[in-house]
């Protein structure tokens, strides 16, 4: 007789051959070919002449060395013994090594590994030599346009840093590039520029400057700060998170959002789509407010000139201050660490210039960014403007003030300034003055004033 051996994968299987002279029932030591009998307590089984013995009814095998037999073997009967040899897994890895859901095993050295802490919300595992793991949590790492909302961090204010909304109606004042302010009661309001003092931002290293506070005498209406976003397909019958962060100078007023989808002129009507916050009451401390939304497909609508997705954010009454940063609109039901739309601040610059340009000057007779034109009469001077980018939709309003023109010899008043045609490279703008000359060519500067300035406004 030979011992069989055979790997079973999670041990070895071993089987014993015994060739009975008569009388045993108790069978030990060797097998018939010398090998000794081990088996494992519970794993083995025992068949005589190739019959399946019960355990415990046909025979016991309690010590892993000895089976004994319930009946007497007769000369000639053959015994055999099949069982697996035991064994240990030496890499096996303990459930206690990670202790939160989002832990990471992995490898520290040879043969041996480690709890890898699960990473903040948004960050990405990257490979990192230097760290004992050899790779590590990195973020949040820029995804380019994730943030559909331009100027989330509010550092770009070309029109201003203070601005007093006129009130008791339903016009829409802008007042930080891409955001607009409604002043409901007719209270004296204003939404102003704000400094962090260093240290203080909510997002600790974050490169932004300033947040935008919205401030009105009256505490009985809410607050109404928003931002139209170009195309009324965006995110169009997705999920998407909503965050910012905000606080108020007192109390626990409550934020509500109400997603609009507005389908132009000439489209279909307007869809409201109401965001669910995770918390929703304000208090004097920065946090940030996260809410989800599923927005409704746009199958079926019309879509007319200048639709938009509107992102207003309102706080109901109580409180007459209010403090907002770091606003996004993102793809999906998580929120993410904040970025910017562009990642960059020229790039948020450039964005906001689709919508809006201005050109400022702070010395007297200063030129307006070279613009150069020719009198068309005495009374009208026709100007090309190049655009620093190319506007959304031409010329849809102009704004300015002390500005004039400059003939080498004389400088004329512009007292009306509008546009008269636009591309997407140039803008075509008709002064009137008075007592040009014609066909003389002329240069926009500042008026004898040290704060000249001319905006053109392409907003939705």
């Amino acid at each position: 007789m030979t011992v069989s051996s055979v790997n079973g994968g999670a041990g070895t299987v071993n089987r014993y051959t015994y060739n009975a002279t008569g009388g045993e029932t108790t069978i030990s030591g060797t097998d018939s070919n010398g090998a000794t009998i081990s088996y494992l307590v519970g794993k083995e089984e025992v068949y005589v002449n190739g019959v399946l013995l019960v355990r415990t009814a046909d025979y016991t095998a309690t010590n892993g060395t000895s089976v004994v037999l319930v009946n007497a073997l007769v000369a000639g009967d053959v015994i055999e013994i099949v069982t697996f040899s035991s064994f240990a897994i030496p890499t096996a890895i303990s459930s206690n090594t990670v202790t939160a859901k989002g832990d990471l095993i992995v490898g520290n050295g040879a043969s041996s590994v480690t709890n890898l802490a699960v990473g903040a919300d948004g960050s990405t595992l990257v490979a990192n030599s230097s760290a004992s793991t050899g790779v590590s949590w990195a973020g949040p790492l820029f995804v380019a346009g994730k943030n559909k909302i331009i100027n989330g961090d509010f550092g770009i204010w070309q029109r201003g840093t203070s601005f007093n909304l006129s009130g008791g109606g339903t016009a829409y004042s802008y007042t930080a590039d891409r955001w607009d302010a409604l002043n409901i009661s007719g209270a004296t309001t204003t939404v102003s520029q704000q400094a962090f003092t260093p240290g203080t931002a909510p997002v600790a290293g974050y490169e932004g400057n300033y947040f935008l506070r919205y401030a009105t005498t009256d505490t009985s209406v809410g607050h109404v700060l928003r931002q139209k976003i170009e195309d009324v397909r965006t995110f169009a019958g997705r999920t998407v998170t909503i965050s910012f962060w905000a606080k108020v100078a007192s109390g626990t007023p409550a934020i509500s959002m109400n997603l609009v989808q507005s389908f132009g002129s000439g489209g279909s009507s307007d869809v409201g789509t109401a965001v669910t916050f995770t918390s929703t009451a304000l208090s004097t401390g920065w946090q940030r407010f996260v809410g989800t939304a599923t927005l409704p497909s746009v199958a079926g609508k019309t879509i007319g000139a200048g639709s938009y997705l509107l992102f207003p954010l309102q706080v109901v009454a109580g409180n007459n201050t209010l403090d907002v940063w770091g606003c996004q609109l993102e793809s999906g039901s998580v929120a993410t660490p904040f970025t910017t739309a562009t990642g960059t601040l020229q790039g948020e610059l450039n964005a906001c210039m689709r919508y809006y340009f201005r050109n400022t000057v702070s010395v007297a007779y200063a030129l307006l960014a070279q613009i150069s034109g020719i009198a068309s009469s005495s009374s009208a001077i026709q100007f090309a403007l190049y655009p620093p980018v190319p506007l959304r939709a031409g010329v849809q309003s102009i704004d300015f003030s002390n500005v004039g023109a400059w003939d080498t010899a004389n400088t004329l008043a512009i007292t009306a300034l509008t546009g008269s045609y636009s591309t997407n490279n140039i803008i075509g703008l008709s002064a009137t003055v008075s007592g040009a000359t014609q066909f003389r060519p002329y240069t926009m500067l500042s008026n004898n004033n040290a704060n000249a300035y001319f905006g053109i406004g392409s907003e939705l």
